[in-house]
């Protein structure tokens, strides 16, 4: 295998904090379980971790005996990764550069991120992957956080910024992300859009805290602050109930397929 040295730039512009990811998102890899069902991992199998991030899933991965490698486009994540004792290294997922070593690819939460060329990705997924390999995923769907998406846009025009140039995710509906999985050589197995209101630990602010980097860069400190005032009290009157308790909009898009030859 070729690994990209340790200074790879995230693809999608964001910057990310292992402790702060750990407070604000730690509710990622706890939902990652069904994806983890679905790709039911065994002894003995190989298993590229794509986004692994701080290693949460890639640890149970390991723990349930595969042999389990984790790529992420961010050093602080794989630095974390590594302090689990992990096989982690820093790889643009848009630039897989693995040969038929795999018996499956696993991904949770992260193939929304990889926004540049999604069928790079899945191009590199398959190459990955041994004859009849399995690639298994969750993550953005069609739909996915339309809210706070809408809100962030939003607030940025109003401070005389053009939002929508910042959108820095890909969020496919089922039918056409089948056609990019087909297009490589996939046949599906399973793939759903899945509704998934999730409630956030530390609220609106500390999701945006965590995610909302591509929208804000190149921002003043006030403007930054203004644009998250803005978008928090527009989001409050839908995902917020009347005990402040806030939720995000998530929809995800979870798939089984194998590599066809």
């Amino acid at each position: 295998m070729t690994t990209a040295n340790d200074q790879a730039p995230n693809a999608a512009g964001q910057t990310w904090n292992p402790e702060a990811y750990a407070r604000d998102a730690g509710f990622v890899p706890v939902l990652g379980s069904a994806v983890l069902d679905l790709l039911a991992p065994t002894r003995g199998e190989r298993i590229l971790d794509l986004g692994c991030g701080d290693g949460v899933l890639t640890a149970r991965l390991a723990e349930a005996g595969a042999d389990v490698v984790g790529v992420d486009a961010s050093p602080g994540m794989i630095a974390a990764a590594r302090e689990r004792g992990l096989a982690a290294h820093v790889v643009d997922g848009h630039e897989l550069a693995f040969e038929g070593e795999f018996d499956a690819v696993f991904s949770n939460a992260a193939l929304h991120w990889m926004s540049r060329d999604p069928a790079a990705v899945v191009a590199g997924a398959a190459r990955a992957l041994k004859p009849g390999g399995r690639f298994v995923a969750e993550f953005g769907g069609h739909g996915n956080v339309a809210a706070i998406v809408t809100a962030l846009i939003a607030a940025l025009d109003a401070q005389g910024v053009d939002g929508a140039t910042r959108m820095p995710w890909y969020f496919p509906a089922p039918d056409a992300y089948r056609r990019v999985l087909e297009a490589h050589g996939f046949r599906i197995e399973t793939i759903d859009l899945i509704p998934r209101p999730t409630p956030l630990p530390t609220g609106m602010t500390g999701w945006l805290r965590t995610f909302a980097d591509p929208f804000l860069k190149g921002l003043s400190d006030s403007d930054r602050e203004t644009v998250l005032n803005r978008a928090t009290g527009w989001l409050a009157t839908s995902l917020c109930d009347e005990d402040g308790h806030w939720s995000a909009d998530y929809v995800r898009l979870r798939f089984r397929a194998a590599r066809g030859d």
